[in-house]
């Protein structure tokens, strides 16, 4: 029989055997652990499948200087030459034609233009903290005064071709001209505020950018500029090209030294439409293609497409500057206004004032009339 001080010199003995398999037990486990997570981290993950990060800091750095620079000349010139064109329309009440009434509407559409660029370079340069009402109205600005732009230049085309190209039906209906163009033009802008809604409703803060647009794949993003690309586009560049073609022809057949000046004047119009606006809609083109595939994974592909919009874009927003001039300052009884302007502002003295009008009054007396504003040299 076993004692009881056996039993109790053998207890201490089973706790150490107890104590030591629990910790051969937890080693094995441990190292079993280290082994598998070893196995898994190295030999069953395919880091291929991780999507890598497309670095952009070029393309931001190149906005900073180049859009800031790009926007405040922009800026400054748009502002300055629409103001100009507003004061003197309304200093001299100068709206006795159709022309007159869509210049006029032009240039508060490009003076709304211009007024946005600021806010379109703050947010190219830094983060967008200025709030998503401020974002949706600067986008819905320059939606709205982009849209009305273009669809104005179409109808200044078409009353240009009726004024030279069916000259006498326009004299007989010239009373009711004026009229036609202020409703017309009442029409261009609440079709404006509707092909704006899309930009308006969807536009938000994205990234700490203000942008219309969730994400460079976002399928929305493709209807809006597609839509862009017609309005904006294809269609004034349709209706310009077919009736500045006709008054062309139409100019072709007079046989005196001013319709030489004329052609002159609308190749003028007509280039400085195309050199502004095609590449940028070529560059949307691609851009909305490659968006509607699903996007692009090469990154260095990615942020050429990138530089090419921002400069194409910058490009684009000159017409906003280069309207006044093209459109009006371009016709020989506006820029008389706008030099008598200057003179009873004291900007000119009188000497001058007579110098750089009289020696062009007698050149210019046959194109001086109410129907070939635009087209005056």
């Amino acid at each position: 029989m076993v004692s009881v001080s056996g039993l109790l010199n053998l207890v201490p003995a089973v706790l150490i055997w107890v104590m030591t398999f629990k910790s051969c037990l937890s080693q094995y486990g441990d190292n079993s652990t280290a082994m598998n997570y070893s196995e898994y981290n190295y030999s069953f993950v395919d880091y291929d499948d991780f999507p890598a990060l497309c670095v952009k800091e070029s393309n931001r750095q190149f906005r900073l200087w180049f859009m800031s620079t790009f926007y405040s000349i922009i800026c400054f010139l748009g502002l300055l030459g629409n103001l100009l064109v507003i004061l003197t329309y309304f200093y001299f009440k100068r709206l006795k034609t159709m022309t007159d009434v869509y210049l006029l509407n032009l240039s508060f559409a490009d003076l709304l233009f211009a007024l946005t660029l600021p806010f379109w370079a703050a947010n190219s340069m830094a983060e967008w903290v200025l709030g998503l009402l401020v974002c949706k109205s600067m986008h819905a600005i320059y939606k709205v005064s982009f849209y009305s732009s273009m669809l104005l230049l179409c109808f200044i085309s078409v009353d240009r071709y009726f004024a030279i190209s069916k000259a006498v039906s326009a004299h007989r209906h010239r009373s009711q001209a004026v009229f036609f163009s202020k409703v017309s033009s009442a029409v261009i802008w609440i079709m404006a505020m509707i092909f704006s809604i899309p930009d308006m409703m969807y536009t938000t803060i994205n990234n700490k950018t203000c942008t219309p647009y969730s994400s460079s794949s976002d399928q929305l993003r493709v209807g809006i500029q597609a839509s862009q690309i017609v309005l904006a586009f294809a269609l004034p560049l349709l209706v310009m090209s077919v009736c500045y073609s006709s008054i062309v022809q139409t100019l072709c057949q007079a046989r005196n030294f001013e319709r030489n000046k004329a052609i002159k004047v609308i190749l003028a119009v007509v280039a400085v439409f195309l050199v502004c606006q095609v590449p940028y809609n070529l560059v949307l083109f691609w851009t909305t293609l490659v968006t509607a595939q699903g996007g692009t994974e090469d990154c260095h592909y990615e942020n050429r497409l990138l530089y090419a919009t921002d400069v194409t874009q910058c490009v684009a927003f000159l017409r906003c500057c280069l309207n006044p001039f093209v459109y009006a300052f371009i016709g020989v009884k506006f820029r008389n206004d706008l030099l008598k302007l200057l003179k009873d502002f004291g900007c000119m003295s009188q000497e001058q004032f007579f110098r750089y009008t009289c020696g062009r009054r007698r050149s210019s007396v046959a194109n001086d009339t109410e129907t070939t504003t635009t087209f005056s040299p």
